[in-house]
């Protein structure tokens, strides 16, 4: 029987991807796990849109990820540089990935301007969390992809995947 796929963040699964050059691998037990259920494909929307890694640290002001899409928010460095065009452009990969693969579910990370499916960073750099997603949550959301965080692999491992995408 052939298993689904699951788009996952590249930083969890070891790849030093991250905006400072680090990776956020998962634990091993649910590495495996996922490993068993999943075929996983592994995506950075971040390097997808051309950003170096390491890169400086960026937050969606004025909004949220679908704010960014629409160009009444956009993504911006501490030092103030517009990096909104990036960010979209690797959103748009990251959801042609998913759909060349047929994931109908994501695994992404938390919290991340890109990735966060349930928060992210408030714009300020001040470490703040508020409600809302990143830009390739958002945009893999609006085409029927569920999003899930590592914060809710459990849930993720329990759900039904929706037959479509």
């Amino acid at each position: 029987m052939t298993k689904p796929t699951l788009l996952v963040s590249a930083c969890l699964l070891g790849q030093p991807v991250r905006y400072d050059g680090q990776s956020k691998p998962l634990s091993s037990p649910q590495w495996t796990t996922l490993r068993q259920r999943f075929d996983l494909v592994p995506v950075c929307p971040e390097c997808l849109g051309g950003l170096p890694t390491p890169r400086p640290a960026a937050e969606i002001v004025g909004g949220n990820g679908n704010d960014a899409l629409a160009g009444i928010a956009c993504v911006q460095t501490a030092e103030g540089d517009d990096v909104s065009a990036a960010f979209i452009s690797g959103a748009e990969l990251a959801l042609n990935t998913a759909l060349q693969h047929g994931c109908v579910q994501a695994l992404l990370k938390a919290n991340s301007p890109s990735c966060g499916n349930r928060q992210i960073y408030d714009g300020s750099f001040s470490s703040t969390l508020r409600d809302g997603q990143g830009v390739a949550a958002s945009l893999l959301e609006r085409h029927g992809i569920a999003v899930w965080n590592e914060e809710e692999i459990d849930r993720l491992l329990d759900s039904e995947p929706p037959q479509t995408v």
